[in-house]
């Protein structure tokens, strides 16, 4: 994503573009290039903002939830992907083609990718890898330069001479690549006509290979997906990515190529059928008016609606609704007219929209350069804790999260946040313990597939870890049972004499609990009741704001549960 290229300093800012707005996009950027983290100071040297610029913009996007500021660094928070999504699901292809990506990763045990191109580079927008020692390290929405993958000679097939032009002189401006995060600085220059010639070939070959030009050792073979719906022209490309130890460049072409291709075929059959999407629901910002305003007369001086306003237009893009004019978007927004348009002029600048036609506009690749990189391989647990560390502060317990193991048997610890007690629960991530005697254990036990007296019949001898613990199958088969109907456990000195713990799931997109939080004390702290009264309560708004983030990471992001 590069910070400042030579066609982006051309370009004049239009007088009718928001100020703030390009601000906070900048910002968004550098996190974005940063990793995802950056102190406060950080961003001041790199976007060139005053520090109480800075200190606005990033105290405005936590109130939407976009970062998360911890101490003196301003972290993006997984709901900045909202953005990202609006345009991975006005583009539609993660949704129609990413099972077949998917499937040939697991038939050819390689990594498959799908790219689409961004201006005179290539942008991923669905990774299937490989979980290996050396693994591939990109991820959704990382930029490469055209000329070093495998993909890009496709998508310059169909340049135009304004395009070819750009190229020249974005490699003349930028040498080595530096604008290209993704990948390592370019050693050796290759010559222009290098990439002139791939693409020929591409043309006339249907396919390309990347034999190590983005780093010694990483070979690649791509093939276009092209979309029969608007003339054949390349809708993405299907990339299959290796490493030498396994294959060379010319036994990618001549063992996986035909099997890339069969996949390519699928995936434009996939393309031909499908119905036309319909519109959906876009952001829920029938309230945005009001919500600013509070905002705004709660933090005074540190909340830019402005800010807060333009990046909601993003977000009224999504399935169904790829293009929309000035009038859609106000009205899906609640914004005024003039400030949907200036938003969007402003948007266009940034080259984040693109007029579609005559009155509709459409978001670009770049869009995805707004946070989705880092949080793109975010896992359950880097998405818990920051909520369990909230939870604990308010009830000065210690909370955790866990994941039933493949056994079924035993629960896991991924995330916990202590509090600072003489006397406080001492557990580390990583932690095994039984099942059916923790609470968290029984809220995951409650979710299974099978029947919970099948299930408790099969978890083996029910040892009596105190003189509390329920050892009968029968019994804890009822207990579940009530675990499930009230969608909570509390567990009494089962596991250890004077520990009360208290849990609630984590439910996944499709509804699913995939982990549980719960929080632990000393029995004399809280009663039972005090428990169900006090801390539930708790319990059930952070696991509703760890699924929430869950949702939007989830989308067209892999997430980690274990």
């Amino acid at each position: 994503m590069p910070a400042k290229t030579t066609m982006d300093a051309a370009r004049a800012v239009p007088a009718e573009a928001v100020t703030p707005l390009i601000r906070g996009v900048a910002v968004l950027r550098r996190l974005t290039e940063a990793g995802g983290t950056l102190s406060a100071s950080g961003l001041e040297r790199a976007t060139g903002l005053a520090r109480s610029t800075v200190d606005r913009i990033a105290s405005t996007l936590a109130r939407m939830g976009y970062v998360r500021l911890d101490g003196r660094d301003v972290v993006l928070a997984p709901r900045v992907m909202e953005l990202g999504n609006a345009y991975l699901a006005a583009l539609g292809l993660p949704a129609l083609l990413s099972s077949h990506a998917d499937a040939l990763a697991d038939e050819l045990d390689e990594s498959v990718s799908l790219a689409v191109g961004d201006r005179d580079g290539i942008r991923f927008i669905h990774q299937a890898t490989r979980r290996r020692a050396m693994s591939l390290s990109f991820r959704i929405g990382d930029l490469l330069p055209a000329e070093r993958t495998a993909p890009g000679p496709l998508f310059a097939t169909e340049w135009t001479h304004a395009e070819w032009q750009a190229w020249r002189e974005r490699r003349a401006a930028d040498p080595q690549d530096r604008d290209f995060p993704a990948v390592p600085p370019r050693e050796h220059a290759s010559p222009d006509e290098d990439f002139e010639r791939r693409a020929q070939h591409a043309r006339k070959d249907g396919w390309a290979l990347d034999d190590q030009l983005i780093e010694p050792g990483l070979v690649a073979v791509s093939v276009p997906v092209r979309d029969p719906r608007a003339g054949g022209r390349i809708a993405c490309v299907a990339n299959v990515v290796s490493h030498t130890s396994r294959h060379t460049a010319p036994d990618l072409r001549d063992t996986l190529l035909p099997r890339l291709r069969a996949a390519v075929a699928k995936m434009e059959r996939e393309l031909r059928e499908a119905p036309q999407p319909q519109p959906q629901p876009g952001a829920a910002t029938a309230g945005l008016a009001i919500w600013t305003g509070a905002s705004k007369q709660e933090l005074g001086r540190e909340f830019v609606e402005s800010l807060a306003r333009g990046l909601t237009v993003l977000t009224a893009f999504g399935e169904g609704r790829a293009e929309l004019t000035l009038t859609d978007v106000a009205r899906a927004t609640g914004l005024a007219r003039a400030t949907a348009r200036r938003a969007l002029i402003t948007y266009e600048h940034l080259g984040l929209v693109r007029q579609s036609g005559e009155r509709t506009f459409a978001l670009t690749p770049r869009v995805l350069s707004l946070g989705y990189p880092p949080l793109s391989r975010t896992s359950l647990s880097e998405i818990a804790t920051p909520h369990l560390a909230e939870l604990a502060d308010r009830v000065h317990e210690s909370a955790s999260l866990a994941v039933l193991t493949p056994s079924g048997e035993e629960i896991q610890y991924t995330a916990r946040a202590a509090t600072s007690r003489v006397m406080s629960v001492n557990i580390t991530i990583g932690t095994r313990l039984p099942a059916y005697a923790t609470s968290l254990g029984r809220v995951l036990l409650a979710d299974a597939p099978a029947g919970a007296g099948q299930l408790a019949a099969s978890l083996g001898e029910l040892l009596p870890l105190t003189p509390h613990t329920i050892t009968d199958p029968s019994a804890l088969a009822t207990v579940l049972e009530e675990v499930r109907t009230r969608g909570y456990a509390l567990v009494d000195e089962e596991l250890e004499v004077g520990l009360r713990s208290v849990a609630v799931p984590v439910r996944d997109r499709t509804g699913r609990v995939v982990a549980a939080v719960n929080v632990a004390m000393h029995a004399a702290r809280r009663s039972v009741e005090e428990c169900v009264r006090e801390v539930l309560p708790e319990l059930l708004e952070t696991a509703g704001r760890v699924e929430g983030d869950l949702r939007v990471a989830g989308r067209f992001a892999r997430v980690a549960v274990s």
